[in-house]
This record gives C-alpha cells, sequence and structure tokens, in this order.
C-alpha cells in the first residue's frame, strides 16, 4: 500500500489515472460541470440516489473549509490570486476560487482581486488591483488557486492547494 508521502511525490495508486489528478484545488468549477450535476439531481429527483447529492454537498463543504481556513488567519483583506482554474488560461467563467471568495465577503472580510484579463475596477463587488505590487502590500492573504513563481516573495502570506504548481 501506498502511504500519503508516495501520493504527494506524484506516484498514482492507479496508473490508468496518472499524476496530474493528484494536485488537490478549491472544488470544481466551470461552465458544465456545477450546472450537470445540479441538472442531473433535478432528473433523477423521484429516484433514490446519493451519489449525485454527495457530489454537490462535497463541493460545497470543500468551499466552506477552504473558506474557514483562509478566515482562521483573521485577515482585515484579502486578495484572490487569479480567478482562473488552470494556469495560463484567461477562462474563469463559475471558476471554483469565486465560491471560496463570496464566502469569504460574505463574513464581512474585504476581498480584492488580481486579475490582469479584466478591464475593470471591480468584479462582483470586490476591488480589481490592477498593479500586482500594490495588491501584494495591501492583502494579509493571497488565495491561488495554482501556485505562481510572481508570489514566490511573499510565500507566507499565500493559502493554496496547489501541492506541485502545476495544473
Amino acid at each position: 500500500s501506498l502511504d500519503t508521502k508516495q501520493i504527494i511525490k506524484g506516484v498514482s495508486m492507479d496508473p490508468r489515472i496518472g499524476n496530474h489528478y493528484n494536485n488537490p484545488s478549491f472544488g470544481y468549477g466551470g461552465y458544465c460541470l456545477p450546472k450537470d450535476t445540479k441538472q442531473l439531481l433535478a432528473n433523477y429527483a423521484d429516484v433514490p440516489n446519493n451519489i449525485m447529492t454527495a457530489i454537490v454537498d462535497a463541493n460545497r463543504t470543500r468551499k466552506l473549509h477552504i473558506a474557514d481556513m483562509i478566515l482562521k488567519r483573521s485577515p482585515k483583506v484579502v486578495g484572490i490570486y487569479r480567478l482562473t482554474m488552470k494556469m495560463d488560461s484567461d477562462n474563469f467563467r463559475d471558476s471554483s476560487i469565486q465560491g471560496v471568495m463570496e464566502i469569504i465577503k460574505g463574513s464581512g472580510t474585504e476581498v480584492v482581486l488580481y486579475e490582469p484579463t479584466l478591464d475593470t475596477v471591480e468584479f462582483n463587488q470586490c476591488r480589481v488591483i490592477k498593479d500586482f505590487n500594490e495588491f501584494k502590500d495591501i492583502t494579509d492573504v493571497v488565495v491561488a488557486n495554482r501556485f505562481s513563481d510572481e508570489l514566490k516573495d511573499i510565500i507566507d502570506k499565500v493559502y493554496t492547494r496547489d501541492l506541485f504548481s502545476r495544473d
């Protein structure tokens, strides 16, 4: 049997799955999967089942847990570093980090964003900070779905679940 250290090093329990699935995130998001799982729940509302409900509930629980871990640091300002789900992507439609962001914002904690692809001053009632150095300076915790080298100088502020610094 494999121990946790072997799994974290990228050894997969099942070689058909591969190592790239062993890098945790903030839950699932995107345009299709959340909508599809909720649609399946509705389609089979009259059929006894637990798995679809468990999947939707587990995703919500994951986001609540992540937000709780961040809020335990007692930040005054939480910075969201990129809204995208994957590195080198500009697609952040319904990304999981937005769910975490909403929970944190709902606690009364200020949330600011650094998302270079946004051309607005506000997104979902959060300030968009264009200057990366200003973003780093004003935040107490920086939430990053995927770690980036540009965060190395503030590693003590960063909250991520990214074990391998890759997708």
